[in-house]
C-alpha cells in the first residue's frame, strides 16, 4: 500500500467546514490556530462529573451506613438520644473523611491524566511538529501513520490507510480510506501513512468524543478480590454467632431493641468500611510518586498487580539496547556487486520521512559515501510494516519499473527465489553478521520479473550501559528476565549473552506448544507472537510482564497482567498497557515492581489487621454475652472504636516499608490461618484484661469502657505487630502513620479518664490497659509472629 510522507503533502487549498481554507503545503499559522483553540475550545470531551455533594452524599447510601443508620432510629425509640446523636456525628465525619480522601486519590490521577495524552503531527507555519491532541483544531493538516490513533476528525488528503473503528462502530472488519475519505476521531491505524485536515473537534466530531488513554478499570484486582472473599468468610461466621446472640437474648428475655442494636453492630464490625478509601489512596499515592520517577499509570490496579509478576518479557530494541543503530557493514553475494552496491539498494529502499531508526542508520553512510547522487527517481514507497516484515522504494530505471527491497531473510529470500547454493550463502552471511549482535537485513532489487538478492547489510545496537546491571537487580527481586525481538536466532543469542539473560533461543510455530521455562530469548518474533508468548506464559501459571511500542504489541500488554508501554511506543500500545515508561530502559520496571510490592505489603498488614480485630471483637462480645449474661460494650462505645480504629487503618496507605524480595501472590487459607491463631492469643489476652479490671472492683458501665480500651489498642498495635516480617521497631512508622497512632491513643485515653461519651475510669487503669497491650505486643513480636509468618509463608 502506498503511503504519502509528511514530506510529499503537497494538495491544493481544501474548504473545512466554514472555516477559511487552509494551504496543507503550509498549514495553519501559530497566530492563527491560537484564535481558533480560543473560540472553539480544547480537542476534548468535558467529562461527566458528579457534584461534590451528591458523592458526599453517596457515602450514606450504602450497606454499612444503612446499618449504622437503622442502629440511630432504633437508639431513638431507645430513647437514647446523646448516643444516637454521637453515632449520627461519627457516621458524617467518617463519610467525610473518606470523601477527603478518594478526592485526594481522584487528584492524583487526574494529575496523571494531564500526563497521558495523544500527540499528534501537525503542520504549521510551513514546519512539521508534534502537539498535544487536545491542542488540534479545524483546518490543520495532521498526519496519521500506523500505530495512531486517530486525533480528531480528518478528511484526508492524500496517502491510503486502513483503519480500525470496532472500538467506535463495533464492526471488527477493517475500513480502507484515501484521499478524499473521512478518518474518524479514536479509529487506530492498522497501516499505511496519510495528510489530512481537520474538519471537527472535541464535542463536535462524529462519534462525539476524543480518544483517551486512560482507562480506570471497574473490576476488582487480586487484592481487593482477596480481601472480600475472606469478609464474606466472616460476614458468614457472624451470622452464626448473630443467630447464637438472638436465640441466648430470647432464652434470657433480654430487650429486643437492645438485642437488634447489637447484632447490627457485630455485622458492621466484618465489614472492611475503610478499604475503598485505603486501597484508593494506597495505590494513587504510589502512582503519583511513580510519575515522578518516569513511570505513569494508566490503572490503578497495575501498581498492585506488579507485586504479583514472576516473569518478564522484555523487547530489544529501545528497553535493552540504545536504539542508536549504526551501519556494521555489509556482505554482497552476487557477482558483480560490492559492499557500496548493497549498501545503496538498501538506502533506496528506506525513506528520511518515516524516521525509521533503521532507514536513517542506512542512509547516512549512503551519503556519506555519495551512492545517492545519482538515485533514480522514485515513484512510490512503501514504508516498513510489521505483517510484510520488509520495505520497499519503486523508481524508474531506464523507462521500466524497479524495485529496491530490504527486510527479514526469510522474507527477501523467497521473493528472489533462490537456490540451495543461495540460500546457503545467504545463511551463512546472515549468521555472521548476527554472530556479533547485529541486526540483518537481506537487500535486494530488480525489475519486478527479475528482483535479485544483492546481500546483506548489519546495524549494530550496542546494549544500554545500565541493562546488565538493571537486569540482575530485577532477577534479585525473583523476576525472570526473558527478551523477544524480531532479530534471528544468532543475534539474539549475541545479545543474550551479553546482558546476562541466557542463551536458550526459542522460535514461535504456528500450532506448536510452546514451554517457557525452556525460553531465555525468543527470536524472529512477530508482534502478534508477543501475545502467543504471554499466553503460553500464563497458561504455566505465571504472572506476566510484557514490554511493548507499537500497534500489534497492544493484544499482548492487555492480555498480560503487567502491559508495559516504553517510552516510545504508539498511543495505541499505550491505550492498552497498564503503565507507560516515560525513560528508555528497564529502570521503570523495577522501580514499579518496588512500589507494587510496597502496596502489596501495606494492604496485607491491613487485611492481617482487619481479619484478626474482626475474629477477635466478634468473638469477645458475642462471648462476653453468654459469661457474663449483659453487653460487655455499648453500641455508642462499639461505634466510637470502629471510628478510632479506621482512622488509623487508613494510615497505612502512606507507611514506610520494605518490599518483599520475592513475587507477592494473595493466599486466602494462609492470611485466615495466621490471623486466627493470632486471634486466638489476642482473645486470651483481652479476656485475662477484662477479668483483671473485673477484680479491681470496676462497675458494668467502667468495664465496657476497659473493653472499649482493650479493642483499641489491640487494632493500634496489631498494626505495628503486622507490618514487617522483622522486629516491630526495626522500621520506622511514615510520619502520617505514627502522627495517627499517637493521636488516636491520646484522644482514647482522655475520653476514658475523663469519662467523655463513656465511664470514667482511674488513670492507673488506663495506663495499665495500655502498658498491657504494649508488653503482649511485644511477646508475640519476639516468640510467635516470625514462626508463624513462617509456617503460613506470609512475605
Amino acid at each position: 500500500m502506498a503511503a504519502t510522507t509528511p514530506a510529499q503533502a503537497e494538495a491544493e487549498p481544501v474548504q473545512s467546514g466554514d472555516w477559511p481554507e487552509t494551504d496543507p503545503g503550509k498549514g495553519l499559522s501559530a497566530s492563527e490556530a491560537a484564535a481558533r483553540l480560543a473560540r472553539v475550545g480544547p480537542n476534548a470531551i468535558a467529562e461527566q462529573t458528579v457534584a461534590p455533594w451528591r458523592q458526599l452524599l453517596a457515602k450514606f447510601w450504602a450497606p454499612v451506613p444503612w446499618m449504622l443508620e437503622a442502629v440511630i432510629v432504633l437508639q431513638v425509640l431507645l430513647g437514647r438520644g446523646l448516643e444516637s446523636l454521637v453515632i449520627a456525628v461519627l457516621l458524617v465525619f467518617n463519610a467525610v473523611v473518606a470523601f477527603v480522601q478518594e478526592q485526594r486519590a481522584k487528584d492524583a490521577l487526574a494529575l496523571l491524566r494531564k500526563q497521558l495524552h495523544v500527540n499528534a503531527r501537525v503542520r504549521r507555519d510551513a514546519q512539521w511538529q508534534q502537539i498535544a491532541a487536545e491542542q488540534l483544531v479545524p483546518g490543520d493538516v495532521v498526519h496519521i501513520r500506523a500505530g495512531d490513533i486517530v486525533p480528531a476528525d480528518l478528511r484526508l488528503l492524500d496517502g491510503a490507510v486502513s483503519l480500525d473503528e470496532s472500538a467506535l462502530t463495533g464492526e471488527s472488519l477493517p475500513v480502507d480510506a484515501g484521499a478524499g475519505k473521512p478518518a474518524y476521531t479514536g479509529a487506530i491505524v492498522r497501516q499505511g501513512e496519510a495528510t489530512g485536515v481537520v474538519t471537527a473537534t472535541g464535542a463536535r466530531t462524529f462519534f462525539g468524543h476524543t480518544a483517551e488513554l486512560v482507562r480506570t478499570s471497574n473490576a476488582p484486582s487480586h487484592m481487593q478480590s482477596t480481601i472480600f472473599a475472606i469478609v464474606k468468610r466472616l460476614v458468614v461466621f457472624d451470622l452464626v454467632l448473630v443467630a447464637i446472640v438472638i436465640g441466648f437474648a430470647l432464652w434470657h428475655h433480654l430487650p429486643l431493641l437492645d438485642t437488634a442494636v447489637f447484632a447490627l453492630m457485630l455485622l458492621v464490625a466484618s465489614v472492611p468500611v475503610a478499604l475503598p478509601a485505603t486501597y484508593t489512596l494506597a495505590t494513587a499515592v504510589s502512582s503519583q510518586l511513580l510519575a515522578h520517577q518516569g513511570v505513569l499509570v494508566t490503572r490503578l490496579p497495575a501498581v498492585e498487580e506488579a507485586a504479583a509478576m514472576d516473569t518478564l518479557v522484555s523487547d530489544k530494541t529501545g528497553t535493552l539496547t540504545q536504539n542508536s543503530l549504526r551501519y556494521a557493514g555489509a556482505t554482497a553475494l552476487v557477482q558483480g556487486a560490492d559492499e557500496n552496491a548493497v549498501l545503496r539498494a538498501a538506502a533506496l529502499a528506506s525513506d528520511d520521512a518515516t524516521q525509521d531508526p533503521l532507514d536513517l542508520a542506512l542512509l547516512a553512510p549512503a551519503r556519506e559515501r555519495r551512492l545517492l547522487a545519482d538515485a533514480p527517481v522514485r515513484s512510490a514507497f512503501h514504508p516498513f510494516d510489521p505483517a510484510t516484515r520488509r520495505s520497499e522504494g519503486l523508481y524508474s530505471v531506464d523507462g521500466q519499473p524497479w524495485r529496491a527491497m530490504k527486510g527479514a531473510a526469510t522474507v527477501i529470500g523467497p521473493l528472489c527465489h533462490l537456490d540451495a547454493a543461495q540460500q546457503a550463502a545467504l545463511d551463512a552471511a546472515e549468521k555472521q553478521l548476527a554472530a556479533s549482535g547485529a541486526r540483518v537485513l537481506a537487500v535486494a532489487a530488480g525489475a519486478n520479473d527479475a528482483l535479485q538478492l544483492l546481500g546483506v547489510v548489519g546495524l549494530s545496537d550496542p546494549p544500554r550501559p545500565d541493562a546488565a546491571d538493571l537486569i540482575a537487580r530485577i532477577k534479585q527481586l525473583g523476576v525472570r528476565v526473558c527478551m523477544a525481538t524480531g532479530d534471528a536466532e544468532e543475534t539474539a543469542r549475541a545479545i543474550g549473552a551479553q546482558l546476562g539473560l541466557g542463551t536458550r533461543v526459542c522460535h514461535i510455530q504456528p500450532g506448536a506448544a510452546l514451554d517457557p521455562a525452556q525460553c531465555d530469548l525468543y527470536a524472529r518474533v512477530l508482534p502478534e507472537d508477543k501475545h502467543h508468548i504471554v499466553a503460553a506464559l500464563q497458561k504455566a501459571g505465571h504472572v506476566t510482564g510484557m514490554t511493548g511500542d507499537g500497534v500489534n504489541d497492544a493484544p499482548a500488554l492487555r492480555q498480560a497482567e503487567m502491559g508495559i508501554a516504553v517510552a516510545s511506543a504508539t498511543d495505541v500500545a499505550k491505550a492498552a498497557a497498564g503503565v507507560v515508561l516515560t525513560d528508555p530502559g528497564l529502570g521503570g520496571v523495577l522501580t514499579v515492581v518496588r512500589a507494587g510490592r510496597q502496596v502489596h505489603r501495606r494492604m496485607l498488614t491491613y487485611t492481617l489487621n482487619k481479619v484478626l480485630r474482626t475474629l477477635e471483637i466478634v468473638v469477645f462480645l458475642t462471648f462476653g454475652l453468654l459469661l457474663t449474661g449483659h453487653f460487655v460494650i455499648s453500641p455508642l462505645l462499639i461505634v466510637l472504636m470502629l471510628f478510632a480504629n479506621d482512622f488509623a487503618t487508613m494510615s497505612i496507605a502512606t507507611d514506610r516499608v520494605h518490599p518483599s524480595a520475592q513475587p507477592q501472590h494473595w493466599q486466602v487459607r494462609r492470611l485466615m490461618g495466621a490471623s486466627i491463631v493470632l486471634a486466638v492469643l489476642s482473645l486470651l489476652f483481652a479476656w485475662g484484661v477484662y477479668v483483671w479490671a473485673q477484680a479491681q472492683g470496676l462497675s458494668l458501665a467502667q468495664l465496657q469502657t476497659v473493653v472499649f480500651l482493650i479493642l483499641v489498642f489491640g487494632n493500634q498495635a496489631g498494626i505495628y505487630l503486622l507490618r514487617s516480617n522483622g522486629p516491630l521497631w526495626s522500621l520506622a512508622p511514615s510520619r502520617w502513620m505514627a502522627a495517627a497512632s499517637i493521636g488516636d491513643v491520646i484522644i482514647v485515653c482522655l475520653l476514658a479518664a475523663f469519662g467523655v461519651l463513656m465511664a470514667a475510669l482511674p488513670g492507673f487503669v488506663v495506663g495499665m490497659v495500655l502498658l498491657a497491650t504494649v508488653v503482649f505486643t511485644l511477646l508475640l513480636d519476639l516468640l510467635i509472629k516470625r514462626a508463624l509468618f513462617r509456617r503460613f509463608a506470609i512475605a
